[in-house]
């Protein structure tokens, strides 16, 4: 939440020609509500279900930039499935939590975030979290970079990667990539 995970993801996948699924976008589009109202209607473990069903999907897709939700690796059931998928890089994308709290906050149309409002659980839940990011491929500090320089950092990784296998893959290819998810 608020370490760049939609606007980099949504960049990285211009970037390459692939495909961007933002996987709380996928709850509200089969929902019809809003993250907040599966939230207050529900509660939040019918919410990791539908995320979790909505991660399964959308990661059988190749050519792909997914984007979790700030909670989904809470799931053991996604965190298994997102350490299953083959050829797929997993970006963490890490800010400190004043930052990303900051930038959640200071956004007048930014979506309503539930887990906000009780700051100091957010705070554990981070530090819970913490270790399931940080089994991630690659991680890219954002706290001080725009999302353009770190879709870029994200790039160096796939474009040195592609030259390790082969010297003349073009970067937009990663062929060798079937997927990209950003946690």
């Amino acid at each position: 939440m608020g370490a760049g995970k939609t606007t980099v993801g949504a960049l990285l996948a211009e970037r390459l020609g692939w495909h961007f699924v933002d996987s709380d976008r996928v709850v509200e589009a089969r929902t019809g509500m809003t993250v907040a109202e599966v939230f207050a209607r529900q509660g939040e473990t019918a919410f990791r279900e539908l995320e979790a069903a909505a991660v399964r999907d959308a990661g059988s897709e190749e050519r792909l930039v997914l984007a979790l939700g700030g909670g989904a690796l809470e799931k053991a059931e996604t965190r298994a499935f997102v350490a299953s998928l083959a050829d797929s890089l997993i970006v963490f994308l890490e800010a400190p939590l004043e930052t990303m709290i900051a930038r959640c906050a200071g956004h007048e149309n930014a979506p309503v975030r539930p887990v906000l409002a009780d700051r100091t659980r957010l705070g554990e839940r981070w530090s819970q979290r913490l270790p399931w990011y940080r089994q991630a491929h690659l991680t890219v500090e954002t706290g001080q970079l725009s999302p353009q320089a770190v879709a870029e950092r994200i790039l160096e990784r796939l474009d040195a990667e592609a030259r390790g296998r082969h010297a003349a893959e073009p970067l937009a290819d990663c062929s060798h990539r079937k997927s990209g998810v950003i946690a």
